[in-house]
């Protein structure tokens, strides 16, 4: 009997691992919001996103409600890494009944305790005893917190049970009665549970503990998850402290075939039948009770004290966890477990000493096991959750079995590592319970409000409130109506060229044509066959030797017809005369669909005998040249009407071209009768707009922060494309260095520390902030960009480098929406509608690889503009395909 009493309280290792796969599945439960409610394992957010970094100082009180005590203590730190924190204590034992009496008596209580125990600790230096004091409140009860000074108490245990104060916010009750005491400099401004204060108290020497376990009359145990994760939080960049409330694992039935009839007996026995399984099994709490009840069997089982009185094992309470641990501590023989039975009023032999040892270690050996199990799985989770193949973490350790029981911390290390062998924990005592640790929640909650402060105060002016665009979106409309007037195109920032594309194509386009796409060292020639099924292409790259594009005119231009002809013999197309649609990305002045004066040669091209000319025309001649009848050039076009038109061969509402990639650009229909650059006021026009260079003139000047004006002042073209330089790719990374460069001046940042590589003009490249912004990114691989700028972050700097990528990326995307909003409306008045739907063709690497670019564009243009429908379709190679199209268009309008 007495083996199959021991079998029953142990647990196979493999059945640990099913427990272990359990309890991280309830975790998973419980962070969700849609599934929180049915979750055992409680997993409550905390709204402690940090632990201390050494530079806290300061007074802070903390009072912590104990089983049967107050305890007030008055912490002093120095910002020496807290390493020698000065701690003065008082304890008040709790009067009889209040913690069974009215919730208000027992707040009153505490602000009383706290009132005599500052009176005695400041009597003598009356400056301090004004000076405001933050309070951290150790409340070892479960609550629902919302912020880190608000939490719901959800229910009493421990033998508590005031009335009036479940559903209330505890910090709201214990500032009322610390405000009637005319404690007035007094503020609660955080409040935890004793696992929280037992974690922050080992992250006070100088190494960072993530996880803590308190093995005492309840159970619990708390970490650091990645926040966003923590959905029922709103926090969602970086980390927050979980209390996972685990007592109640195993309430829906997972822990029943390893609940012994023991624990059955206890279960029924306590004040919550069916609650707290796990707790039950391992909470200081109940161990007395489990061997009570297993040496009741065993005697009727006639295992132990046969032919005795064993009536006082019939009394509850009786066999006390004090008891256990001096038994199981006992090593040497059974003499002082006999005289410790004997106290109790028994009569046991020899043996009955050696199995009640017995059932005693079981009892507790299986309480260290199944905390084990508890710790392998969290700890499995945060190594999965922050994607890394091993996990080093510290692991703050509190309570009266850890501290009692000479092998739990063997049995919990060795459990623990055979059920996560991909986790290296390392135990931490926690010293001066949880009173420390709450006094570092307050440092660092007061820590954190200061460094908020400063960093509202850099990023401030880049956050753009609804008037700000408002603003812009009225400037942008001014600066379009300026570049569409005859008198004031001239002046205007905003040049609104005229493309002389007139339609937009109607799915009747048919044929074969040929594109050209010239914009840079290489070149593509295409060509596009529109059919009733729908658009297939070919094409080929090209390269432009570099002394071609630096060389004459008719040369490049030859160049180009050689490597024509080259692929309409590849592709079989030379005995067709098709028609060319040809994007041109330099600088030109159209005066015609297929007449355009080149204004200036950019990117690298300096070939004589062109500015000023008329490219469609440089082409043609050169096709004459050489004789290559193959092709009639139709239409000259830019990438972002070859976006606009690509895009409205899928959708005929497409009437809006937008670019946001290295640089930006914006197209659209309007009315002819409105564009006063060109003759005839019948039908429509695509008008490109070059927004880029809104604000040229200074109307944008308010908007430019200290960061803008540098970057502005280091581009090769100063004062010009100011509206591409808050927007476009090619600038955002450098906003963003010259940011934290600033921020790490402050001390915000990498502990003040400026790495050379930091220094270096556009080392902090745009695709940076399209990784770091993405969500669930595990911080460590923000850490890893860090590392490659040679730059050693903690995780609070990633947290923060992530809000000034998102600061930046949001004002950019916000801006265009303000300039996007302005062409919607316009064009919503052009067409005299109540309610405009309308598509915008879409193109460019930012808008294309940005996590969240395109919706906070769509969002806050639904917001400038809510009388338009907009939607966004992408673009597939606008400056290819949509030349094509113009070409089609174009033919269809000549036939």
């Amino acid at each position: 009997q007495i083996q199959r009493a021991l079998r029953s309280l142990s647990i196979p290792l493999e059945r640990l691992h099913i427990m272990k796969g359990h309890m991280m599945q309830d975790m998973c439960k419980g962070l969700s919001r849609q599934t929180h409610a049915q979750a055992k394992v409680r997993m409550l957010p905390t709204y402690i996103c940090s632990i201390p970094n050494g530079t806290e100082n300061g007074n802070f009180l903390v009072v912590e409600l104990c089983q049967s005590q107050i305890r007030t203590v008055l912490v002093t730190l120095y910002g020496d890494g807290n390493m020698s924190p000065r701690m003065v204590y008082k304890i008040f034992d709790l009067p009889e009944g209040i913690a069974q009496g009215e919730g208000e008596a027992l707040f009153d209580f505490i602000a009383q305790c706290l009132s005599q125990f500052l009176t005695e600790t400041f009597s003598s230096d009356t400056n301090k005893s004004e000076e405001r004091l933050p309070l951290g409140f150790v409340f070892p009860f479960s609550c629902r917190q919302t912020q880190l000074d608000k939490a719901e108490l959800l229910t009493w245990s421990k033998g508590f049970s005031c009335s009036g104060v479940v559903g209330k916010d505890v910090v709201q009750l214990l500032q009322s009665a610390i405000n009637k005491q005319e404690l007035c400099h007094v503020d609660v401004v955080a409040v935890m549970n004793d696992t929280v204060g037992t974690m922050m108290t080992c992250s006070t020497e100088g190494r960072p503990c993530e996880v803590a376990m308190v093995a005492d009359k309840g159970s619990n145990c708390c970490f650091m998850a990645e926040a966003y994760l923590v959905e029922t939080a709103d926090e969602t960049s970086g980390r927050m402290c979980v209390n996972t409330e685990w007592g109640c694992f195993g309430d829906d039935g997972t822990l029943n075939d390893v609940f012994t009839p023991y624990d059955e007996c206890v279960d029924v026995e306590s004040s919550n039948p069916g609650e707290k399984r796990f707790e039950k099994m391992v909470g200081t709490l109940y161990l007395g009770e489990i061997v009570r009840h297993a040496l009741i069997a065993l005697t009727a089982e006639k295992a132990v004290f046969t032919g005795t009185d064993i009536a006082v094992l019939k009394e509850k309470g009786v066999f006390t966890m004090q008891h256990v641990l001096e038994i199981v501590r006992n090593e040497d023989g059974t003499t002082d477990v006999k005289r410790i039975l004997e106290d109790l009023g028994l009569q046991p032999s020899e043996r009955d000493c050696g199995r009640v040892q017995q059932v005693c270690r079981a009892v507790v050996g299986r309480s260290a096991t199944l905390h084990a199990t508890g710790l392998a799985a969290i700890l499995s989770y945060m190594c999965q959750t922050r994607d890394m193949e091993t996990l080093m973490v510290n692991v703050g350790m509190e309570g009266e079995i850890y501290k009692g029981y000479p092998r739990f911390e063997e049995i919990l290390m060795s459990v623990s590592r055979l059920l996560s062998p991909e986790c290296m924990a390392t135990l931490l005592p926690s010293r001066d319970g949880s009173g420390r640790g709450a006094a570092m929640v307050t440092a660092v909650a007061l820590r954190l409000a200061a460094q908020r402060r400063e960093v509202n105060e850099v990023l401030g002016p880049l956050r753009l409130s609804r008037a700000d665009l408002e603003k812009v979106q009225a400037l942008m409309r001014q600066e379009m109506e300026q570049g569409l007037g005859k008198d004031t195109n001239a002046t205007a920032s905003v040049r609104m060229l005229p493309t002389y594309v007139t339609h937009t194509p109607d799915g009747t386009e048919r044929g074969d044509f040929l594109a050209l796409d010239l914009g840079g060292t290489n070149f593509r020639v295409l060509v596009v066959h529109v059919t009733e099924e729908g658009i297939n292409m070919a094409s080929e790259i090209y390269v432009i030797p570099a002394d071609i594009m630096q060389g004459t005119g008719e040369a490049l231009f030859d160049h180009i017809i050689d490597c024509i002809v080259d692929f309409q013999m590849k592709q079989n197309l030379v005995k067709d005369m098709l028609p060319l649609g040809f994007t041109f990305s330099f600088p030109c002045k159209q005066v015609g669909l297929d007449k355009a004066l080149l204004l200036t040669w950019t990117k690298g091209f300096s070939a004589s005998g062109c500015v000023g000319q008329d490219v469609v025309q440089l082409l043609r001649e050169a096709a004459r040249r050489k004789q290559h009848l193959g092709m009639q050039v139709v239409a000259l076009v830019n990438d972002t009407v070859g976006t606009m038109m690509a895009c409205g061969y899928d959708d005929p509402k497409c009437e809006i071209g937008l670019i946001v990639g290295t640089g930006t650009n914006a197209c659209y229909m309007e009315e002819m009768k409105n564009v006063g650059t060109v003759q005839g006021d019948e039908g429509r026009m695509c008008i490109n707009m070059e927004w880029g260079a809104f604000g040229d003139n200074g109307c944008l000047d308010h908007l430019f922060t200290s960061f803008d004006k540098v970057v502005d002042e280091t581009t090769i073209n100063p004062g010009k494309q100011r509206f591409e330089k808050l927007i476009s790719g090619m600038y955002l990374g450098e906003i963003v260095r010259q940011i934290l460069m600033v921020m790490t001046e402050k001390q915000l940042l990498f502990q003040g520390k400026l790495s050379p590589k930091l220094q270096t003009r556009n080392i902090f490249q745009t695709k940076f902030l399209s990784t770091i912004e993405l969500n669930g990114l595990p911080l460590r691989q923000i850490r890893a960009i860090l590392n490659e700028l040679e730059i050693d972050a903690s995780f609070e700097d990633s947290v923060l480098l992530r809000e000034v990528c998102q600061t930046v990326s949001l004002r950019a995307a916000q801006l265009c929406a303000a300039g996007l909003a302005a062409v919607v409306e316009k064009m919503r008045e052009n067409q005299g509608l109540d309610q405009l739907s309308v598509t915008v063709g879409v193109d460019g690497t930012l808008y294309k690889l940005h996590p969240c670019f395109s919706d906070n564009l769509r969002k806050t243009l639904k917001d400038l503009a809510p009388n338009c429908n907009v939607s966004f379709l992408l673009s597939e190679d606008g400056s290819g395909k949509g030349a094509a199209l113009v070409a089609a268009v174009a033919s269809r309008a000549a036939n």
